[in-house]
């Protein structure tokens, strides 16, 4: 079972916020909980490079009676860091919401994910349909495919990236607080200073001089574990939960994803018109967190409405 850390913090709207650990063969997952223990649970996952502060203006937004579960992916917040010579991939995120469903004995949930966090969601929707009532994708597609003839560079890209980092690793930098805030925000233009600031709560730590950025340096390298379309397609298939997904306008739309219409489409085909949504709002791609008013009241609604997915329907795509 789960172990409690002793430190409880308040969300920036007054709620007060549960601070978790769930013990795992490297180190711990940090994770932190909103809403009644005995509330319908909501699994929320951040994107890359960012951590599970992700949530803070948004969860406070959306229906009460849940609870709402946001964990630092490993690397990332709290989290401790993967073993020496570990790479980060989606496969092994998804192993790791598996230990935290496990830990906590939610036998269904709902799944909220942003971005990457968007995509290791719905990974884990499809391997583990029966787990998954509900899936919110926000800023995302659902899956990140490559084109085949483009795997091996990638791979062989990645694998020797890892030698590089562990022949030539070095302490983390020290920056002073505005500073370490002005490199987030140079980093991802989509951040506003206060969701900057909001982030680097969870994800720094203070030491003399300054502050060192919590997350790992193995992040920044090539991801290894890669799908095509095709075989996104026949993964989507499998997920039977009831599907939401929104794009900001001036989000992912703009960045370079290869066949996002075919991965849309695929899920229209899949689940049918009634049981995926697909909703626009104003904004960036991190407009969950910059303004949450425009993406509460679609989320909320969803999530309070009845699940669609059967043990028939489970059945059929297992």
């Amino acid at each position: 079972m789960f172990q409690l850390a002793r430190r409880l913090s308040i969300s920036s709207m007054g709620q007060k916020v549960t601070e978790l650990r769930f013990p795992v063969p490297w180190g711990h997952i940090a994770a932190k909980s909103w809403g009644p223990r005995e509330g319908r649970p909501v699994l929320c996952l951040h994107g890359w490079l960012d951590n599970a502060n992700s949530f803070d203006r948004l969860i406070p937004l959306l229906p009460q009676e849940c609870q709402y579960l946001a964990m630092d992916f490993p690397g990332h917040g709290l989290s401790s860091h993967r073993s020496p010579g570990a790479h980060y991939s989606f496969p092994a995120y998804v192993n790791d919401v598996l230990r935290v469903a496990k830990a906590l004995e939610w036998k269904t949930f709902s799944i909220l994910g942003h971005s990457m966090g968007g995509n290791v969601a719905c990974l884990f929707s499809a391997l583990f349909p029966e787990m998954v009532d509900k899936l919110v994708i926000l800023d995302a597609y659902g899956f990140l495919p490559t084109e085949a003839d483009e795997i091996p560079r990638l791979v062989r890209k990645g694998m020797e990236e890892m030698l590089g980092y562990e022949s030539e690793a070095r302490p983390g930098k020290v920056y002073p607080p505005e500073e370490a805030c002005q490199r987030l925000l140079s980093a991802n233009s989509s951040l506003c200073e206060e969701s900057a600031l909001i982030l680097l709560q969870r994800g720094s730590t203070e030491v003399p001089g300054g502050l060192v950025f919590n997350r790992d340096f193995r992040l920044n390298l090539t991801n290894i574990a890669r799908v095509t379309l095709e075989q996104s397609l026949q993964l989507q298939k499998r997920i039977t939960a009831s599907v939401l997904i929104v794009l900001a306008d001036e989000g992912i739309r703009k960045m370079a994803i290869l066949n996002p219409d075919k991965l849309l489409q695929g899920f229209r085909d899949s689940l049918g018109e009634s049981h995926f949504r697909l909703e626009s709002v104003p904004g960036n791609h991190h407009v969950h967190l910059n303004q949450p008013e425009k993406v509460s009241p679609i989320v909320g609604r969803f999530l309070s409405s009845p699940a669609w997915s059967s043990s028939i329907d489970s059945a059929a795509k297992l």
